[in-house]
């Protein structure tokens, strides 16, 4: 059974960071690409960013060069660093595979707002 579990939303301040964190169990992140997702209120789920096997990744031109993902394949866990962050980043976060399971996890929220 495929479980994917997010964490590390919170509130920040324009300009603020955050770490995001997301575990899988039930299937290996080390040999799939993953990526991360965003769900701002009433607009589509969007991919934020994406990361390969061999350590490749893409990021959305809306935030390259703020946002890093990353992984640990001895914790089968996915990373997205978010600096510089905008109100506009505001949403809530997901981790799946690229291309995207059918389920998904519960999320973390993210709210940018001073």
């Amino acid at each position: 059974q495929v479980q994917l579990v997010e964490s590390g939303g919170g509130l920040v301040q324009p300009g603020g960071s955050l770490r995001l964190s997301c575990t899988a169990s039930g299937i290996r992140f080390s040999v799939n690409v993953v990526g991360w997702y965003r769900q701002a209120p009433g607009k589509q789920r969007e991919l934020v960013a994406r990361i390969t096997a061999s350590g490749s990744t893409y990021y959305a031109p809306s935030v390259k060069g703020r946002f890093t993902m990353s992984r640990d394949n001895a914790k089968n866990t996915v990373y997205l660093q978010m600096n510089s962050l905008k109100t506009e980043d505001t949403a809530v976060y997901y981790c799946n595979l690229f291309p995207s399971l059918g389920l998904w996890g519960q999320g973390t929220q993210v709210t940018v707002s001073s």
